[in-house]
């Protein structure tokens, strides 16, 4: 299943069962707390973390279809962006970005 097909979905969902089509503040409260049974689970119930994690993506995707966004294709153009940074270890080991490589087509 694609990302596009996971948010026409969720949306599709919303709707039919009268949830919150609106108020995005209020989807990224709900998504925060879906993110926090996330937490809890992979800490104590690690068997239902899968679930908590569909949850989350679930009003990810929601938040984006609410906001006009195609996360598939934004979920593409930020994947190569991280790709083509660079990074470098400093002296104490953390890692340090030094730069991004430049795509030439």
């Amino acid at each position: 299943m694609h990302l596009r097909d996971v948010q026409k979905r969720a949306w599709e969902n919303k709707l039919a069962k009268g949830f919150n089509t609106s108020d995005i503040p209020l989807e990224f409260a709900l998504a925060h707390g879906e993110l926090s049974e996330a937490f809890e689970a992979a800490r104590k119930h690690p068997e239902t973390l899968g679930e908590e994690l569909a949850d989350v993506l679930i009003f990810l995707t929601s938040i984006a279809e609410m906001s006009g966004v195609d996360l598939d294709s934004a979920v593409e153009a930020k994947m190569a962006k991280n790709e083509a940074r660079r990074y470098e270890r400093g002296a104490n080991g953390t890692l340090i970005k030094v730069g991004e490589e430049t795509q030439q087509g």
